[in-house]
């Protein structure tokens, strides 16, 4: 219980410490917004990397080599609200994730969301999801990967289980072009989520899977890309269960 009080602490220190910031981080992003969009980066990873180390988390990441040095969209399962923490530290580009409209409803969290370039969804309206989609494949062609969790929301199943993917979330990759990378997570569900309101000390293994160019394959291939995926992550979940 200690951990999750002194994580409390610090998260809202940090929302409100940093109101200044945000003002500068805005202001700078009238002169320039690559600047103030890897300022930002570099202060939401500090954040987020003091929150892992306050949380007990060791972390280990395997073939983070294997992501290509452009924009890629990230394709992600999805167990804990730590998944977000976790992988965006490790971020070396700027990123923006696709996080549910709800979140607009948090002060100061989502001012910083906005800043490193969130989008938020609305599940019921498929009208604002297509927006989110053509938003974000203009973020892909601005040089900003975006990390979507295609399962729609944190999966309470067991830890080697996965919900379906929508297939609504590769259209990203098909229509910008850009490469996708398969994410998968094992055991970050431990942290937190399986013992509310106790944050516990876990291990935690990330592993980037191969880039998948939707340009090269056939149209066989792409109707069957989100189930591709999802096994491709499957079976690095399955692998990487006896290293937890």
């Amino acid at each position: 219980m200690l951990r999750f009080i002194i994580v409390v602490i610090f998260l809202v220190l940090f929302l409100v410490l940093s109101i200044p910031v945000l003002i500068a981080e805005w202001l700078l992003a009238k002169v320039s917004k690559k600047t103030a969009d890897h300022s930002s980066l570099s202060l939401v990873q500090w954040a987020f990397g003091v929150i892992r180390r306050l949380s007990g988390v060791e972390l280990t990441v395997i073939g983070e080599e294997r992501i290509p040095d452009e924009p890629v969209l990230y394709i992600g399962n999805h167990r804990s609200y730590f998944d977000i923490i976790l992988t965006y530290e490790r971020m070396k580009s700027l990123t923006g994730y696709v996080a549910k409209k709800e979140m607009l409803r948090y002060p100061l969290l989502v001012n910083w969301m906005k800043r490193v370039n969130c989008l938020f969804l609305d599940r019921d309206n498929p009208k604002e999801g297509l927006k989110m989609i053509l938003q974000a494949i203009e973020y892909i062609k601005s040089g900003i990967s975006i990390f979507i969790f295609p399962e729609g929301t944190r999966n309470s199943g067991n830890e080697l289980s996965m919900l379906e993917f929508h297939a609504g979330s590769f259209k990203i990759a098909e229509k910008s072009g850009c490469p996708i990378v398969p994410v998968a997570i094992n055991n970050s569900a431990f942290i937190f989520e399986e013992h509310l309101p106790r944050i516990k000390k876990t291990h935690v293994i990330i592993e980037y899977g191969e880039p998948i160019y939707p340009k090269d394959l056939s149209k066989e291939e792409k109707r069957g890309l989100a189930e591709h995926c999802r096994n491709v992550i499957q079976e690095t979940i399955n692998r990487n269960h006896a290293l937890v």
